[in-house]
């Protein structure tokens, strides 16, 4: 990706990132933790920590395993107005989704699946699985790890997780509608 100002073009890009931005991963960790491990943990009790980082050490092996199972990229919920907010920027702006997928590379296909299903009006030229998000060459990020954000080139918004409360340094977004808000007015 180029930045539009080397383009010539007048849209700006705006990256988005997939997990706990505009799929609830988190959401999906806690309902397998919970069930294996016959817990009440809530995004609530995080607050402040990443679950890698609050769960005992003999239950790591178990959240990285749920990630490495074949569904559970593809039941992933959607955020609340994810879909309509960025059906609404495409018309103002250029999206790409942008995942950190190769911390998990048997993600692909159920991601690129999931994506298909509830975002088919972004074209599949527009998703973008990457490591490191350095590499991105747009005008904005929208991502809940402050360590991506830390690395991109343009401006990073930080979206707001249980694991990020915390974190300053970035212009902030609660939900989707404050991307909205803030993008569109």
């Amino acid at each position: 990706m180029t930045s539009p100002q080397s383009q010539g073009s007048e849209r700006k890009i705006i990256c988005v990132d997939m997990d706990e931005v505009i799929a609830d991963a988190l959401g999906e960790h806690l309902l397998r933790y919970n069930r294996d491990f016959n817990e009440r943990l809530t995004p609530a009790d995080l607050h402040g920590s990443w679950l890698w980082d609050y769960v005992p050490a003999e239950r790591l092996k178990a959240l990285d395993q749920y990630m490495r199972t074949d569904d559970f990229f593809g039941v992933l919920d959607v955020m609340p107005h994810a879909q309509r907010v960025l059906e609404r920027l495409q018309k103002r702006y250029d999206i790409y989704i942008a995942t950190a997928a190769m911390e998990v590379p048997t993600s692909f296909n159920a991601k690129f699946r999931w994506l298909a299903q509830h975002f088919p009006f972004i074209p599949t030229s527009h998703i973008v699985f990457c490591g490191n998000k350095s590499i991105l060459r747009a005008d904005y990020l929208i991502d809940d790890n402050p360590r991506q954000l830390r690395l991109f080139h343009g401006e990073g918004i930080l979206f707001s997780s249980p694991a990020n409360a915390f974190v300053t340094g970035f212009r902030r977004v609660n939900n989707w509608l404050d991307v909205e808000k803030m993008f569109l007015g």
